[in-house]
């Protein structure tokens, strides 16, 4: 009984970071940031509402989902861009950003503030519903 304490409790901890990384993965948060993303720093003008930069590199197979996903919604709306950068092209500006993994998709307004980021690949209610919540 003494030799299997250790393996549950290293069972129980593994399952809680598991847990932990999968429910963080791909969630909009809020996101307040000192500095505003002009055009320059991302090489493409900014939508009139919204814009969504995402953050990829060339072997992420999450990355080409999120794509997908971000290119979709933005089809059907005229005053929302997405932009999508590559992290390894662009390292100063990742490190400048502090993103951390790919994918990562910013949230912008039409003045460049971040007001959302989502890492991992996002669901789709959630990219609506921070897009919504920009005015």
């Amino acid at each position: 009984m003494k030799s299997l304490l250790p393996i549950l409790i290293v069972l129980a901890l593994a399952s809680a970071y598991g847990f932990w990384y999968q429910r963080s993965r791909g969630v909009v948060k809020a996101k307040e940031r000192a500095g505003v993303i002009t055009p320059q720093m991302i090489g493409a003008p900014l939508g009139s509402r919204a814009s969504l930069v995402q953050f990829s590199s060339a072997f992420c197979t999450p990355c080409r989902a999120t794509r997908a996903l971000l290119e979709n919604v933005v089809e059907d709306l005229d005053d929302v861009v997405h932009i999508d950068i590559d992290a390894e092209d662009h390292l100063e500006l990742v490190r400048q950003l502090n993103i951390l993994s790919t994918p990562t998709t910013l949230i912008l307004d039409s003045k460049g503030n971040e007001v959302g980021r989502a890492v991992g690949a996002p669901k789709r209610e959630q990219v609506l519903n921070a897009l919504a919540a920009i005015r």
